[in-house]
C-alpha cells in the first residue's frame, strides 16, 4: 500500500479562479493500494479542490489543452504526463494559458 504523500498544488494564469482563487494549496493525498500518479491527483483535485466550471480545467481524464502541467518545475511531457508517479514533496503547477480577449 502506498503511504500517504504529501504534494504542493499551484494554479496560475488565471486557472486559480476555478479554486476559489487560491493559488497554493499544501494537501495530503491519502494512502491508497496504488501509488499516486497524475491521473489520479486529476481526480483527487476535482473531487476536493476544484470549485467551478470543470470543463475549463478537466478534458476526459486529463487537463485541457492549454493547460500547462509541470512538476517539480519540469514539464510533465518529459515526465510521463499522466502516468508519471507522485514523490512526497513533490510540486504540481497548472499554469492556464486560455485567455479571454
Amino acid at each position: 500500500m502506498a503511504a500517504p504523500l504529501s504534494v504542493e498544488v499551484e494554479f496560475g494564469g488565471g486557472a486559480e479562479l476555478l479554486f476559489d482563487g487560491v493559488k497554493k494549496h499544501q494537501v495530503t493525498l491519502p494512502g491508497q493500494e496504488e501509488p499516486w500518479d497524475i491521473r489520479n491527483l486529476l481526480v483527487w483535485i476535482k473531487k476536493n479542490l476544484l470549485k467551478e466550471r470543470p470543463e475549463l480545467f478537466i478534458q476526459g481524464d486529463s487537463v485541457r489543452p492549454g493547460i500547462l502541467v509541470l512538476i517539480n518545475d519540469a514539464d510533465w511531457e518529459l515526465l510521463g504526463e499522466l502516468d508519471y508517479q507522485l514523490q512526497d514533496q513533490d510540486s504540481v503547477l497548472f499554469i492556464s494559458t486560455l485567455h479571454g480577449g
